[in-house]
């Protein structure tokens, strides 16, 4: 029976390193009074090759709660732990670290948290971890998800600018939606796809894991924002000037490969990674067909969708979804049909609208 020196001697010098950097940040921050929190980071992201303790998680909460001012401090002790670690395991640690505050506190801790990465307290692309595949991607996930918080609902939604493009004519409601919500959804959506085992065989461990399963979580609400934006974006096509539909037409090619490749993601990780908790969607295929004919589509005048939308109607089963009311319902029921047919199979869902505080992630099972 073989013995793990190296790895024996990784865990006997790390403990060694978490003990002198705990003894540093006693003594050097000791004035402030912010030394707990800290040390209480140093203990979440240690050497050793258990998850990260939710206690240590609560104590970092607790302690940031009842110490005004502690957040930039906060963000720049977990920047430093990533930058000066030359481990990985300390290293993912860290990150998911950030992930779980992201998820765990409250909207003034999300916000003021947003706020320290904003102004460069909080710092997620150390050099050395670009050389590792996972850390690389799950950081890029990680710093396009600072762009997002969890609302009031418990939906997580993106961070938007009121300043943008001006479509007065139209439902700000919907443009907001379309030309604000939807390209962001894409970028997310992006990043999600980038950690997918398709591109890069994900590690086995413990942590990777749960990395991987609280990124597929969110990507399943972002995903059923993303599909809102695409039927609001089909329903409202014909009432665009030519450069809005060509924008949208752009939106809506992306929308199709992305749509294509995260259905394969999702098949791979539900034969990969088994969890009880996970509720994949159904993901819709965007079919390049309809987003084509849309392009023939660009020169036509506004607010008089073409004949060729009673051939689409027919092409594919419809989706059926629940509509407020039956106004305009004449004048709007070819545009909603093809909305309904611009994907290639039925929507089925099963997202879970409730948001766990520190989920039970322990139960992970490779195949």
């Amino acid at each position: 029976m073989g013995v793990d020196i190296q790895g024996k001697l990784r865990l006997a010098l790390g403990s060694v390193k978490d003990q002198a950097s705990i003894g540093k940040a006693m003594i050097y921050n000791h004035h402030d009074g912010f030394s707990n929190i800290e040390v209480a980071v140093l203990r979440a992201t240690g050497h050793d090759n258990g998850p990260i303790d939710d206690e240590h998680i609560h104590e970092i909460l607790f302690l940031v709660s009842n110490s005004p001012g502690s957040i930039p401090f906060l963000a720049e002790r977990i920047s430093r732990r990533l930058c000066k670690t030359r481990d990985r395991l300390v290293a993912l640690k860290t990150l998911v670290l950030i992930h779980r505050l992201l998820r765990g506190g409250n909207r003034c801790f999300e916000q003021q948290l947003r706020g320290a990465h904003v102004s460069s307290h909080l710092q997620l692309n150390a050099t050395w971890i670009s050389k590792d595949s996972f850390l690389r991607k799950y950081a890029a996930y990680l710093e396009e998800r600072m762009a997002w918080l969890i609302n009031q609902a418990g939906k997580l939604e993106p961070v938007v600018m009121s300043q943008g493009l001006d479509f007065r004519c139209y439902e700000e409601k919907s443009i907001d939606m379309v030309f604000r919500k939807l390209p962001k959804c894409q970028l997310l959506i992006d990043r999600v796809l980038d950690c997918s085992p398709l591109d890069a065989a994900l590690p086995s461990d413990y942590l990777a894991q749960a990395a991987m399963i609280s990124t597929l979580k969110e990507s399943f609400q972002v995903y059923f924002t993303f599909c809102e934006g695409i039927t609001a974006l089909v329903n409202m096509f014909f009432d665009l000037n030519r450069a809005a539909r060509g924008l949208a037409c752009e939106i809506l090619k992306r929308a199709s490969r992305q749509s294509q490749e995260l259905h394969d993601m999702y098949e791979n990780c539900k034969r990969i990674i088994e969890n009880k908790n996970l509720e994949y969607p159904t993901v819709q295929i965007i079919t390049m067909e309809h987003v084509m004919a849309l392009e023939e589509c660009l020169g036509c005048p506004q607010n008089q969708p073409p004949p060729i939308l009673g051939f689409l109607s027919n092409s594919t089963k419809p989706l059926t979804r629940a509509k407020e009311g039956k106004k305009n319902e004449s004048n709007n029921s070819d545009i909603s049909t093809f909305s309904s047919t611009l994907f290639s199979c039925a929507m089925e869902t099963k997202i879970s609208m409730v948001w766990v505080l520190f989920e039970e992630d322990d139960v992970v099972n490779i195949r």
